[in-house]
């Protein structure tokens, strides 16, 4: 069982601090074990900094996906050793790291102390990379992208080939999840960038903004609208329609169209997805609206029509979001010239 904060820490070994400045975390209650623990790590860098940075990865994965088995096969090791690696952890420092009465895992107060120190190492190790990256002109390491399903599934086969000729020794990591985990991820440094449409931006978020897709009609081919070059908003009144989950950004737009424009669809189905739509709409559930460019393969293969609809203002706008301080590296900036088939803005090159 592991110490509590309260209890004897003289198994745990002080190196000597004395011409050693660092933050004096021990005016926190109760964390002195964990200020000998950050000493350790400060005073065994030199020797142990792989170990150090492992270590880190680790834990700011369990804290970001509350799961210790995601985060153990995030980082290519088994879950049993996952644990015993943080139960190793809270053994030194004195006090538990993971609250373990709550499901998804939990971290207690310490636990949030010590991924923020995760955190603040693998963030200035980024920085460092990059920096001498930079210094010796080389293009190399890995490039971290979290996208949006509808947009990685048409863009990202593209832009793997294109960075693969411009970047060769360089690995793309790609994560396809809903958008509040693309945020997750960007925000906890699980990813380099990412890409999302409707971005919302905050304080610790960069917005790039990069296209706004025409919104088009989506029919099954045989519909009575399939033959049309243009339609009016009014025709698509009292028609069966496949809708968003209410809950979905791109669905409360459509809902204000609608209401502008005085029309009433008749919902047949709602998903989360624009996969989902496009095969219920292929399937002649009804029609929907959708980005014109995410049923650019559909459209290829003869299962959906896509119709223009008068209304130019009805557009999706996309965008990359990366976190505001964060020093993309010569691959990321690469990354994002054959996004913006332009050279980078000056306000993400740190």
């Amino acid at each position: 069982m592991a110490k509590t904060a309260n209890q004897d820490t003289t198994d745990i070994t002080k190196p000597d601090t004395t011409n050693m400045v660092v933050p004096n975390i021990s005016r926190i209650p109760n964390y002195n074990a964990i200020e000998i623990y950050i000493l350790d790590i400060i005073t065994n860098t030199y020797d142990t900094e792989v170990v150090i940075f492992e270590e880190c990865k680790l834990f700011r994965d369990v804290a970001h996906l509350r799961s210790l088995s995601r985060a153990a096969q995030l980082n290519g090791i088994s879950q049993s050793a996952a644990t015993q690696h943080i139960q190793q952890l809270e053994s030194k420092m004195g006090v538990e790291l993971l609250d373990r009465t709550t499901r998804p895992l939990g971290l207690t107060p310490a636990g949030k102390l010590y991924a923020d120190l995760c955190r603040d190492v693998l963030r200035r190790a980024e920085d460092f990379s990059a920096s001498m990256a930079d210094l010796k002109g080389a293009i190399e390491g890995t490039f971290r992208v979290a996208s949006i399903y509808s947009i990685g599934l048409t863009e990202m086969p593209r832009l793997r080939e294109e960075f693969a000729r411009v970047c060769p020794d360089v690995q793309l990591h790609v994560e396809y999840l809903r958008p509040n985990k693309v945020y997750e991820a960007v925000l906890g440094d699980q990813a380099d960038i990412g890409f999302i449409s409707y971005p919302e931006g905050n304080r610790d978020l960069t917005i790039i903004p990069w296209r706004e897709e025409r919104m088009t009609v989506a029919a099954y081919p045989s519909h009575p609208f399939a033959g049309r070059t243009l339609l009016q908003p009014e025709e698509l009144n009292q028609q069966n329609f496949i809708a968003f989950d209410e809950e979905v950004i791109i669905q409360r737009e459509l809902d204000r169209f609608f209401r502008e424009n005085q029309i009433e669809v008749a919902i047949t189905m709602q998903f989360d997805n624009i996969q989902s739509i496009k095969e219920a709409v292929a399937l002649g559930s009804g029609i929907s609206i959708l980005p014109e460019r995410t049923m650019a393969a559909e459209v290829e293969q003869h299962r959906l029509v896509s119709i223009p609809l008068d209304a130019p203002e009805l557009v999706r706008p996309t965008g990359v979001i990366h976190r505001k301080k964060k020093k993309l590296t010569r691959a990321g900036l690469e990354f994002l010239q054959l996004v913006h088939g332009r050279p980078v803005p000056s306000a993400v090159v740190a």
